[in-house]
């Protein structure tokens, strides 16, 4: 595994002094890519500086977002971290499963930190195509940011001193941003076939992404894909002509 391509995601943290403690709590890890979805001017730098101690390189690097979705376009796995399961979420990995699986994906692996009081929201889930969830006492489950950080971080240092030595098989996935054009294009060829009468086709793209997203798909796949669906509605199209000529 390749630290470099790991992503630490934080959605609108609230506490300063929590962005700087996640720093150093990435930088004990060899993790250096930190993105964080709101505005920086809301955060105190002194308050970041003080506790990340050595490591506020990595907040004066950090890059800026509007959504989860923005600042994981460029990674191939977006794993969210929640104590809850959303209404069509699948398994939720824990923190060494998810590690293993991101040692054994080529390309960007994002991991998503909700707001200290809340976590993730369900829409929130939704943006990410994995769940991870870091066991808990029952009676008094909530971590604090920089733990939550620590936790899934040293779990992905951990895995990557296994595969100092290994070379990941096979191709590189797409990214999620182009995943999306994908799925648009299913979507759109079967809006042309008449699929979407009624209602559905917010679901029906989950779904692809949801199940696309586990098939890391590369880039001739998801291009034969597309020229599958884009043929399907194609001979559709030639049928009804032909039907309406008859007068069928």
């Amino acid at each position: 595994m390749d630290l470099n391509n790991i992503v630490i995601v934080l959605d609108h943290p609230d506490e300063s002094r929590n962005i700087g403690a996640a720093c150093r709590a990435m930088a004990n890890n060899d993790i250096k890519d930190l993105r964080i979805v709101g505005n920086k001017a809301d955060y105190d730098l002194d308050h970041i500086h003080v506790l990340a101690i050595h490591a506020g390189y990595i907040f004066d690097k950090a890059r800026f977002y509007n959504s989860i979705k923005e600042a994981t376009a460029d990674c191939v796995i977006c794993a969210g971290t929640t104590r809850r399961r959303g209404k069509k979420r699948g398994k939720l990995f824990l923190p060494e499963e998810f590690a293993k699986k991101a040692g054994e994906t080529a390309g960007k692996v994002g991991v998503i930190f909700g707001n200290e009081r809340t976590g993730l929201t369900d829409e929130q889930l939704d943006e990410c195509n994995i769940g991870v969830t870091i066991p808990s006492s029952d009676d008094f489950g909530s971590l604090n940011l920089s733990h939550a950080v620590q936790i899934m971080s040293y779990h992905l240092f951990r895995e990557s001193l296994k595969s100092k030595n290994k070379k990941v098989a096979g191709v590189t996935p797409i990214h999620l941003k182009r995943l999306d054009e994908t799925v648009q294009n299913i979507s759109n060829n079967l809006e042309k076939v008449g699929f979407f009468k009624m209602p559905g086709r917010e679901d029906m793209e989950a779904f692809w992404r949801n199940i696309l997203s586990r098939a890391a798909l590369s880039e001739s796949e998801a291009k034969y894909l597309e020229k599958t669906f884009s043929k399907i509605s194609g001979l559709a199209g030639k049928n009804k002509e032909i039907d309406d000529k008859e007068g069928k």
